[in-house]
């Protein structure tokens, strides 16, 4: 049988954890490496609920994007929704695997192709590249282009119905049409700059905050579509990865929707 680890090595393979970022802790969160692997459920977050889930449909592995645990923790008292989690991994003896920004770093089955193939756009290469490792392009964001241009609004509109959006936040449409396109899932406006720089008309993201709507400055669309909503397709992504490598246990998209975030 598959353990953990061969499951781990697998994703290491496809997005290899030593690109993750200096604040990350990706990897085997919860769990013994050595254990046989049942079924995985794949999330985007760890939370109790996932964790139940996993038990009720015969899973002892999750694998989910973002790790449950970014720093350390000096007591586990049932009083949040972290120590929740980590708690009833435990009890139920299932293994927590987070896979985060080594994922978002890289180009190739990476967090951002997947979502610049939902919105269709070709000729995609890594926005903010890093120096390439082992012959293997790495960085953060993507940008591509549309088949052709498309009216902002209708283009948002896309956007927001592709994406699943409960609303989409953006600046000033000083663009006629959009035909270039930058994306990061998750937190990024730490790629601003370089979508001007890069000529992208809109630049797709989240977690903008009120005066960084302004750094926008009329040179590019703003567009801030929600974390979870930016995100939400590496479930498919990941599920398909790992189904198509291993064959004696399924990998299933997780039924939780775990966005903190909700919508009147």
């Amino acid at each position: 049988m598959t353990t953990v680890k061969e499951l781990y090595h697998y994703l290491d393979s496809v997005a290899p954890f030593k690109y993750q970022e200096e604040y990350d802790n990706a990897g085997i969160i919860v769990g013994n490496p050595d254990m046989p692997i049942q079924n995985v459920l794949v999330a985007l977050d760890s939370t109790e609920s996932v964790i139940l889930e996993a038990v009720s449909r015969g899973c002892n592995v999750v694998v989910a994007h973002h790790p449950i645990l970014f720093r350390g923790i000096k007591r586990l008292n049932y009083q949040h929704y972290i120590d929740k989690t980590i708690i009833a991994a435990i009890k139920h003896d299932i293994a927590i695997v987070a896979i985060h920004t080594n994922l978002d770093n890289v180009l190739v089955n990476g967090v951002n192709q997947e979502i610049a193939n939902k919105l269709n756009l070709v000729n995609t290469t890594i926005l903010l590249p890093k120096q390439a490792v082992e012959g293997r392009s790495i960085g953060s964001g993507i940008l591509g282009e549309l088949a052709a241009g498309q009216n902002p609004i209708a283009f948002l509109q896309f956007v927001k119905e592709t994406m699943q959006c409960g609303t989409i936040k953006y600046t000033d449409l000083c663009k006629d049409q959009i035909k270039k396109v930058a994306i990061c899932g998750g937190s990024g406006y730490f790629l601003l700059q370089a979508a001007k720089q890069q000529e992208a008309d809109i630049y797709i993201t989240s977690d903008i905050k009120y005066h960084e709507f302004f750094e926008a400055n009329s040179e590019i669309i703003l567009a801030d579509i929600g974390h979870y909503e930016s995100e939400q397709y590496t479930i498919e992504l990941l599920a398909r990865l790992i189904s198509e490598k291993f064959s004696n246990f399924a990998a299933h998209c997780t039924k939780e929707n775990t966005n903190p975030v909700n919508y009147l």
